[in-house]
């Protein structure tokens, strides 16, 4: 006799026949590798800080995200994108196009936690630079933001395309520290700034993230396009 959960009884004894279930396993998007964004939406290993501002960003063949917030206070900034980072040493690899940000605006790629320190793009006025930033700090009894950074090393960059990385350590009992570097052309990158001692207070459960922003000083108005993010 068949039960209606699927099984077969024979004497005190129970096979299962599930024969109606599929054995078709969903496809789960792995947490590493090149995300080039070329659907119409994020992938499911994305996580904004805020609530997003869905008119301030597009996916479409690259990820463009438009300026949301005025702020000097990147833990203010609306719409910075976040991915979990892959141990015991994970690295993520930016690629973007500031062509079209504005003056004032910062853009870049993260290490984001309430002690947080990144790498981007800097325009003021006519001049763009790559900077190192750290010491960005925020309260761990009420999570106001105590310190809005320091710039702690930065060139200067005449072309609108740049490849960001930084690589975190996270392993236990290891130097956990991350190191920030770029590229002009993929291939050759150059450290910018020392390394950045990774915070392991327990306040901040979640632990470092990378994190994708684009925020202005001034004004509104500007973009960068994000063609891919690599993470390994």
């Amino acid at each position: 006799m068949e039960s209606s959960l699927g099984f077969v009884h024979k004497g005190n004894a129970r096979f299962s026949s599930l024969k109606h279930f599929s054995d078709v396993l969903p496809q789960v998007t792995p947490s590493t590798g090149t995300d080039s964004f070329s659907g119409s939406s994020l992938g499911p290993t994305w996580e904004w800080n805020h609530n997003p501002d869905t008119t301030k960003f597009t996916v479409s063949n690259g990820l463009t995200l438009r300026t949301a917030t005025v702020t000097v206070d990147l833990y203010a900034a609306r719409n910075t994108l976040t991915k979990r980072i892959h141990g015991p040493v994970g690295t993520g690899t930016l690629v973007m196009d500031f062509t079209n940000m504005a003056d004032g605006d910062r853009a870049g790629l993260v290490a984001f936690r309430h002690v947080s320190a990144w790498i981007g793009i800097k325009r003021d006025g006519s001049a763009y630079t790559i900077g190192m930033t750290n010491g960005i700090t925020q309260s761990e009894s009420d999570w106001s933001t105590t310190n809005t950074g320091t710039t702690v090393s930065s060139v200067t960059i005449t072309q609108k395309k740049v490849w960001l990385r930084v690589v975190a350590n996270i392993a236990p009992n290891s130097s956990r520290t991350a190191v920030f570097s770029y590229s002009l052309d993929g291939n050759s990158f150059t450290t910018l700034g020392p390394s950045f001692a990774l915070n392991t207070d327990w306040q901040y459960f979640m632990g470092y993230r990378y994190g994708i922003f684009n925020y202005a000083t001034k004004a509104t108005g500007g973009s960068v396009l994000i063609s891919s993010f690599t993470s390994s």
